[in-house]
């Protein structure tokens, strides 16, 4: 069976890579890559949805990028002890009318041996701000590695 390294038991230091490899992932908004890293009977809980497997993963992500528009998006590792992760995230992005919103929350991830994500349940929350208030700017895609997280922000 295929592996995505690194691999349960983590560490501080490996949960910390899977961690900037998730957020690496998501800022691609490509929802087969993404969804492809869940087990194929991943369970989520992600604001209201409830999605079972990778394919109704993969299309709550199409679902979401087409709502969330110029999605920029840091993770920071929160907790970490055995096949488990706990994250928090802030992403900003603006909807069709040009409303600004940065979108903070939690996340529990757990693995199988294997290193894919068999569940991973979200706590979401919205606040509408400014573009004057924005704080990620880099170009869509991967976060450079000399912008500051989300501790270093403030968030």
């Amino acid at each position: 069976m295929e592996t995505k390294p690194p691999l349960p038991p983590f560490t501080h230091e490996t949960a910390t890579q899977k961690v900037r490899m998730a957020e690496d992932a998501w800022n691609t908004r490509d929802p087969e890559r993404v969804a492809f890293v869940y087990t194929e009977d991943t369970h989520w809980r992600n604001r209201v949805e409830f999605p079972v497997g990778r394919e109704q993963v993969r299309q709550l992500l199409e679902r979401k990028w087409a709502k969330e528009l110029d999605y920029r998006l840091i993770k920071e590792l929160w907790a970490v002890t055995g096949n488990r992760i706990a994250v928090r995230f802030a992403y900003e992005w603006h909807d069709d009318s040009g409303q600004w919103f940065r979108s903070y929350g939690n996340e529990n991830w757990e693995f199988n041996d294997h290193g894919f994500m068999m569940r991973r349940f979200a706590s979401i929350n919205d606040l509408p701000i400014k573009p004057s208030e924005r704080k990620f700017f880099w170009d869509l895609g991967r976060r450079p590695d000399e912008h500051p997280g989300l501790s270093d922000l403030g968030l």
